[in-house]
């Protein structure tokens, strides 16, 4: 397959895994042959990536147990894969080469445990056993020679949900994981990944007969698939068995058309399309969890739905998020939506069935509004609820957007709020850098996508937000 289809080796890996469990689930093979999947991938004896081919299959075994559902003891949909994390140096703050020697010492003396200490050479060393990775040397070092080498993995994590356990593999403290995900994309080794509901997925198609599977798509879909066309791409969905494709953007166009209203009734709000911020919210930040938006999701508003209008329907969303994997397992949300799959399992698919996309005439996906579908990237919710004023009538309502691009401006704004120093009446928060189009999910990243949803947006049908509700009918 081709490796251009993914931004890293890592995600063509996973790929190949989820691929081959979900060719042996489409012919009811699985269980007796899901102990010869890593040989598949990695037959003979010599190995491709690690340094010995028995290693690099039990990896692989790991990956299998995730694309099959994961420890279902582990409540987190990201699971780290212990035997594939052990290839990082140690983190923490470490003396360079660039240290001169000064006799300054302003290192040792902001270091507030005494954890400095300096050799023959005058050379200054980092006692790690004292050290707690406050920084303070690093800050006055006046050559810079003093760096934070934090594992990738920590490095991604903006809210501090990882730490080194004890066999100097990473732990993640699901009390503080959002599961936006960020972990799993800039892992090097790929040892923290997503538990997959690709079989889910596939027992659904495989029993359409029974009742009508919808494919919900985030607007995102526009930028991935880079290879064909989006009118390919939804024509392969339903080449799986899907019974319609819906746009989650309509969901969108009907969040923001409610949010907008809801906004004027309360006067502050922050917005509840981005699942991970929401999360984050309720964990960090408890005291400002009532000014959430009330409205669900965009996925869960369209799913909903649907399902309220045709008692037979089961829902998949696809799309580019991890953390709406957990988002389908909140009460409030559960009932609406049957499966989450990324694009990167969505390709699995259409490769497992030997779905060729280039090959496939061009389907229709018209069925909602531009300011639906940009809700993709960072702004988007934001222009939304401003045209959902307009729409409705509340053009005195003085709209003051706070677009949070990525968890850490999240926070900063969250923080700002808290204080009483924000003054923005509506916070839009996209916990992904870029909005939906850098999900962890994702085939490609780039800045690119950003242009292509907004070209997607352009070529709605339906030019305003009530427009596109008013035609909600047009998808059954």
């Amino acid at each position: 397959m081709q490796t251009k289809k993914f931004d890293t080796q890592v995600q063509f890996i996973k790929y190949k895994v989820l691929c081959e469990v979900a060719k042996h689930a489409w012919q009811g093979t699985l269980l007796e042959n899901v102990l010869d999947i890593p040989k598949i991938i990695v037959p003979g004896k010599k190995p491709t990536i690690r340094c010995c081919v028995y290693k690099e299959r039990a990896v692989l075994a790991e990956r299998v147990k995730l694309a099959m559902g994961g420890n279902p003891n582990n409540p987190n949909i990201i699971e780290v894969i212990d035997i594939a994390c052990d290839e990082c140096p140690a983190g923490g703050y470490v003396v360079t080469d660039s240290c001169r020697g000064c006799i300054a010492h302003r290192c040792e003396n902001a270091c507030p445990r005494g954890a400095i200490s300096f050799d023959e050479h005058h050379v200054a060393h980092i006692n790690k056993e004292r050290c707690v990775e406050c920084g303070k040397c690093a800050s006055v070092c006046p050559y810079s020679a003093i760096a934070n080498r934090k594992r990738p993995c920590q490095n991604a994590c903006k809210i501090k949900a990882i730490s080194i356990n004890e066999e100097q593999a990473a732990a993640i403290d699901n009390d503080k994981c959002i599961a936006c995900g960020a972990c799993v994309y800039q892992c090097p080794f790929g040892a923290i990944t997503d538990k997959s509901f690709i079989l889910d997925t596939i027992e659904l198609l495989k029993n359409n007969d029974k009742h009508q599977v919808y494919a919900i798509v985030a607007p995102s879909i526009s930028s991935q698939f880079t290879y064909a066309k989006l009118g390919q791409v939804i024509t392969g969905l339903k080449e799986l068995g899907f019974y319609n494709v819906v746009e989650a953007a309509l969901g969108a166009d009907m969040v923001a058309q409610a949010e907008s209203l809801e906004l004027t009734m309360k006067g502050y709000l922050t917005s509840s399309c981005c699942p991970a911020f929401v999360n984050y919210i309720r964990k960090a930040f408890p005291e400002l969890k009532d000014h959430v938006s009330h409205n669900l999701s965009p996925m869960a508003a369209i799913s909903r739905y649907i399902k309220e209008t045709n008692a037979n329907a089961k829902i998949v969303f696809v799309g580019p998020c991890t953390a709406k994997k957990a988002e389908i397992q909140q009460d409030f949300v559960k009932p609406w939506v049957d499966a989450v799959i990324t694009f990167e399992e969505l390709q699995a698919l259409f490769d497992s069935k030997n779905i060729d996309l280039t090959t496939l005439e061009e389907g229709l996906l018209d069925n909602a509004s531009y300011f639906g579908r940009i809700f993709a990237h960072c702004g988007g919710l934001a222009d939304a609820v401003a045209q959902g004023l307009k729409e409705q009538g509340f053009e005195d309502f003085e709209l003051k957007a706070c677009s949070c691009d990525g968890i850490e401006a999240c926070r900063t704004a969250l923080m700002k709020k808290k204080r009483g120093i924000l003054d923005a009446n509506f916070i839009e928060g996209m916990a992904c850098n870029g909005g939906c189009i850098g999900g962890a999910g994702c085939l490609t990243h780039g800045e690119k996508n950003k242009a292509k949803v907004d070209a997607y947006g352009r070529l709605a049908i339906e030019k305003t937000i009530s427009d596109a509700v008013n035609v909600l009918d047009s998808i059954k």
